[in-house]
């Protein structure tokens, strides 16, 4: 499960080892281990309504892994204890000897108190936006945002956007680097938040995606799907950067602070007129239409028009026959947009928020579950 609430982390190292009897860490993950399908190997299985906060972040990067096929990695690992190491392949080799403890009861929890232990307490503090937000929640097991964002980044920061945004007079603490996998919401259909490009375009074609209780995962063999940003792509970054209200439009008063951000002319006499062209009609505002076909106007889309997607859901029951393996579908991006506002299509509606124009016709003929 997953949500936007949860128990505060303000432990020592000590409270953090007592905390499988203690705290609501314990009820997140009191039977959880890590076990993989019968029915698809690489594939893991939660049990109930359990940590998918921690299942899916770690799926995703099981497929990370498993697509970029490395030798010599494996992705089953876990510690109980402290232990120092000089480099990565001795990090490897003692998790290689120490699978059976990710299998065994607390698996899941163990390698969430590793995480927290080998990050340290203080400094997740310091990259939450409030340092008693909570991380689990203690009634029904929610994993935070923070908490995803924890495994997925690196870091425990609170939302999704690129860099820190001020809200409100607020600091908020946003993704500052492009992820090695990615995430999507059904949340940002909803304008509860906007996903920003670090998340939505990572370095691997594999994306965490987020119903309002739940986290499955898409993937793609398709390496075309994900590439550094275009020109363009990183202007209509820093255009909306202006755009905190997500309008498609800024104040004409901010068209030099965006050219100085993308390091286009900014000269005040040229920026004087580019703003008169751009706002004709005098209204005080440019809309991101106008300055992209000013100063983007030939960069062509380079991903596929046709590529295959394969999506995850650990929960046995959200899965045909209730087995859990992995889903085939054909995606096509259309010409035209065609945004589904159905409410029986949550996937559809949450891949949107990414391929505004994208649509799916699964192998089995039913549209995988988002919960």
């Amino acid at each position: 499960m997953y949500s936007t609430t949860g128990t505060a982390l303000g432990w020592s190292m000590t409270n953090v080892v007592e905390l499988n009897t203690t705290s609501a860490l314990a009820n997140y993950a009191t039977e959880a281990g890590f076990h993989f399908s019968k029915d698809e190997p690489t594939a893991l299985v939660q049990s109930d309504g359990g940590p998918c906060a921690v299942l899916a972040p770690v799926q995703a990067f099981i497929f990370k892994s498993l697509l970029t096929d490395k030798s010599g990695i494996n992705w089953k690992e876990v510690c109980d204890k402290v232990v120092s190491f000089d480099n990565v392949e001795e990090v490897e080799e003692f998790y290689l000897q120490q699978i059976e403890t990710l299998q065994n009861t607390f698996g899941v929890l163990l390698l969430l108190y590793s995480v927290l232990c080998t990050k340290g307490l203080e400094q997740v503090r310091k990259e939450m936006s409030d340092p008693m937000e909570p991380l689990i929640d203690g009634t029904y097991g929610y994993g935070s945002q923070s908490l995803i964002n924890l495994i997925l980044t690196g870091k425990a920061v609170g939302h999704v956007w690129n860099y820190d945004q001020n809200v409100g007079g607020l600091k908020l603490h946003g993704v500052d680097h492009q992820c090695e996998v990615g995430f999507l919401t059904l949340l940002e259909h909803l304008r509860y938040c906007e996903v920003g490009s670090f998340l939505k375009n990572p370095k691997h074609p594999i994306w965490v995606l987020a119903s309002e209780t739940h986290l499955t995962v898409l993937f793609s063999l398709e390496k075309q799907l994900v590439r550094p940003e275009t020109p363009s792509e990183v202007a209509q970054r820093v255009f909306k950067s202006f755009d905190p209200e997500g309008n498609n439009f800024i104040s004409s008063l901010l068209l030099q602070d965006v050219l100085k951000a993308l390091d286009l002319v900014s000269e005040t006499e040229y920026v004087e007129i580019m703003a008169k062209k751009l706002d004709s009609e005098s209204l005080g505002i440019i809309l991101l239409n106008a300055f992209m076909e000013e100063f983007f106007p030939d960069e062509k889309p380079t991903i596929p028009e046709v590529f295959t997607v394969f999506h995850y859901n650990g929960l046995p029951r959200s899965c045909p026959e209730n087995k859990v393996m992995y889903q085939e579908g054909n995606a096509v991006l259309l010409e035209c947009d065609m945004k589904s506002v159905l409410d029986n299509n949550p996937m559809l509606t949450c891949l949107q928020t990414k391929w505004p124009n994208i649509e799916i016709q699964w192998r089995s003929g039913s549209t995988p579950s988002l919960n």
